[in-house]
């Protein structure tokens, strides 16, 4: 974990009276586009290695799921199927090593964005209420906190937050964007002390499948909870392991007590996933080849990616996990996004996710071998 910052902890708060859409912050990724104009007219086209969206084939199994249940007239549920609900409790235990889940213990929803940006107003977050999230963080922890006029704030380490009035804790593991990963003994701590304080933990495991060079572990996990799921929650997707960001398939797993309420307050609001997509993810969750093979396609995108990064002059951080390579060239970040745009190379700039990100871009492996492979040529003329 990353040390202690000397910096106090600073909880903002949204005025009232304002407008849903004044609540926001600028969009960052528009504040991109002239850089992707720039690295659109290089020659041999744009390396878009900015956006951690999936570029590979959707699996043959998964489509054929998805045209099998195409004949589907009637309204789907939120709960969702129970061929779904024992998909991912059978996944749950099989590739977190969780004990004892049933179909109380799982959600399905609709794409894990739309979870953390309502979450807060969900949970009937207000002004008042805390929500705190890792210092280099998704942008949209922050915007489900500002949404439901919630105050927020960034860790460095969780447990030096004051935890009167924190109601919701998220963890992000292996995270977005670093790829840092909080090892077992870190998680149980955190678990414990969050416990302790009546804290409401939901952790962010989108990219569990993609360890590197650390085997990222769950919050579901016995080890960490000791047997209980009371007060923590898991947040999984499938659009990063199956390729499936189109279908917007994702799911929770964890504290009865806490999705119960969720369901009923998704079934009011018609948040339901579509029969199609909940056929797909059943699939996608029962087979493990296809997740092994669209490893072994990042895993060498990363090799060869980090090596030309290394060569032109970057320092590499964290990066154990996850879909990206966190970089640096010890200079503004904005410097570095400019400076590859010139070679038809488009990265995210490191203060999308945090002021802590200034001098770092995140480089994503979501590019076809042949753009990679025209990224590292251009890296290493």
């Amino acid at each position: 974990m990353s040390a202690v910052s000397d910096r106090p902890p600073v909880t903002r708060h949204l005025p009232s009276g304002e407008s849903l859409r004044d609540r926001l912050p600028v969009f960052p990724w528009d504040k991109l586009e002239p850089y992707k104009a720039t690295a659109a007219a290089h020659r041999d086209g744009i390396v878009d290695l900015s956006v951690g969206t999936p570029v590979d084939p959707v699996p043959a199994l998964i489509q054929k799921a998805l045209i099998d249940a195409a004949d589907s007239p009637g309204y789907p549920t939120v709960w969702g199927t129970p061929e779904l609900r024992d998909a991912i409790t059978g996944w749950v235990e099989r590739r977190l090593g969780a004990r004892g889940v049933t179909h109380r213990h799982v959600l399905p929803i609709v794409g894990s964005k739309e979870l953390v940006a309502w979450l807060p107003t969900q949970l009937g977050l207000g002004p008042g209420d805390r929500v705190a999230y890792p210092r280099l963080a998704y942008p949209t922890y922050e915007v489900g906190a500002r949404l439901a006029r919630a105050g927020y704030e960034v860790y460095d380490d969780p447990t030096d937050l004051d935890p009167q009035g924190l109601k919701l804790l998220w963890l992000n593991s292996p995270s977005n964007p670093t790829g840092q990963v909080l090892a077992k003994d870190e998680l149980t701590r955190i678990v414990a002390w969050a416990r302790e304080h009546g804290v409401l933990v939901f952790s962010d495991e989108c990219y569990l499948e993609l360890g590197w060079e650390a085997d990222p572990v769950s919050v579901l996990h016995p080890d960490v909870n000791g047997g209980s799921y009371e007060g923590i929650v898991s947040v999984h997707s499938l659009s990063k392991r199956s390729n499936l960001a189109g279908y917007r398939a994702a799911f929770l797993a964890g504290d009865p007590a806490v999705l119960a309420p969720l369901l009923e307050i998704r079934k009011h609001g018609g948040m339901m996933t579509s029969a199609t997509t909940q056929a797909a993810a059943a699939a996608a969750l029962g087979d493990d080849t296809h997740v092994r093979e669209q490893r072994e396609r990042y895993a060498a995108r990363r090799t060869v990616l980090r090596e030309a990064l290394l060569a032109h002059g970057f320092r590499i951080e964290h990066s154990e996990a996850s879909l990206y390579l966190w970089a640096t060239r010890d200079e503004s970040c904005w410097s570095t996004v400019a400076h590859l745009a010139e070679l038809g190379i488009l990265v995210a700039p490191g203060d999308f996710y945090g002021e802590a990100g200034e001098k770092f871009v995140r480089v994503a492996l979501t590019a076809t071998d042949e753009r990679v492979a025209a990224a590292v040529r251009r890296l290493t003329a």
